[in-house]
């Protein structure tokens, strides 16, 4: 399994409300074991509103979800129109196959922070209201191995810091064997 162990932060997003897409800001400051400052996901708990009603003590493995900008790129091509931060991504990137790394994967975005991918986001029936046929657009089961999205991929803060636009991003495996994402 080969992959470009070096990328870019293309963009980045936060939103205090819970709404499907998130408004670009310029940095933003990662909280270790919480998420993004101010953003509606954040916290050590689950946050996501649907996963709070069936049990609001579990631990909250999407404080941060990472897209990468050639999923954008992609769907584009495929007639659909997806701004950044358009599925509601904190973080977009440049040049990493994201969605191919295994769990347990860690990123160390600009110089101090570092997030630790945790599995695939499941698009959610949210998507086909933001755009018709976007759900089936993004998910699917190759011939091998496990279905895969490209909406993006969700990870937990290891080490906090603040996190700018343009920062480079530097990808570690974790020690082998290594487990392939699935949905969380």
């Amino acid at each position: 399994m080969t992959h470009a162990l070096e990328g870019t932060v293309t963009s980045l997003h936060s939103d205090g409300g819970h709404n499907f897409s998130k408004p670009s800001i310029d940095e933003a400051v990662f909280l270790a074991g919480v998420g993004i400052e101010g953003d509606a996901h954040s916290g050590p708990t689950t946050q996501h509103l649907s996963r709070q009603k069936k049990d609001a003590s579990r631990p909250n493995l999407r404080q941060v979800h990472l897209v990468a900008s050639e999923i954008h790129e992609g769907l584009r091509t495929e007639g659909f129109e997806v701004p950044f931060g358009g599925f509601g991504e904190n973080l977009t990137t440049k040049g990493i196959e994201l969605g191919r790394l295994p769990v347990g994967t860690t990123l160390r975005l600009g110089e101090d922070v570092i997030v630790a991918l945790t599995g695939f986001r499941d698009p959610c029936s949210q998507i086909d209201k933001f755009q018709e046929g976007l759900r089936a657009a993004v998910s699917f089961k190759p011939e091998v191995g496990p279905q895969l999205f490209r909406n993006g991929v969700m990870s937990v803060v290891v080490r906090g810091g603040t996190v700018r636009v343009g920062d480079t991003i530097k990808v570690a495996l974790p020690a082998e064997p290594h487990q392939p994402m699935q949905k969380v």
